[in-house]
C-alpha cells in the first residue's frame, strides 16, 4: 500500500500526466484494496478468500503496468506488487 502511494505520488510529479493516467488509477486502486484486505482481515471477515482474490488481480496489473515504466519507484512498485500478489495469492486459496 505505501509503496503505490509512494508511487503514485511520484507520478502526479510527470511531466505527462495523460501517459501516468493508467499508472495513477491502478496505484490508486491498489492502494485502497490493500488497506481494505488488511482491515477485513484484521475484523476476521468471512470475505477474506474473495477479497484477496480481487486483490491479486489488481496487484499483477499495477506490478505489469509499472513495469512498462523505467524510473526506480515504478520498478519497485512492480517488485513490491508482484510480491504481494503472489502472497495474497496463497491466503486466497
Amino acid at each position: 500500500m505505501q509503496v503505490c502511494n509512494h508511487c503514485y505520488d511520484a507520478c502526479l510529479k510527470e511531466e505527462d500526466l495523460k501517459m501516468m493516467a493508467e499508472c495513477i488509477r491502478l496505484d490508486l486502486e491498489c492502494a485502497d484494496i490493500c488497506a481494505y484486505a488488511a482491515e477485513s482481515m484484521a475484523r476476521n471477515s468471512p470475505f477474506v478468500q474473495q477479497i484477496c482474490r480481487i486483490c491479486v488481480k489488481i496487484r499483477e496489473a499495477c506490478g505489469n503496468e509499472c513495469k512498462k515504466h523505467d524510473h526506480v519507484h515504478w520498478q519497485q512498485c512492480a517488485e513490491a506488487c508482484l510480491i504481494c500478489a503472489e502472497t495474497c495469492r496463497k491466503m486466497a486459496s
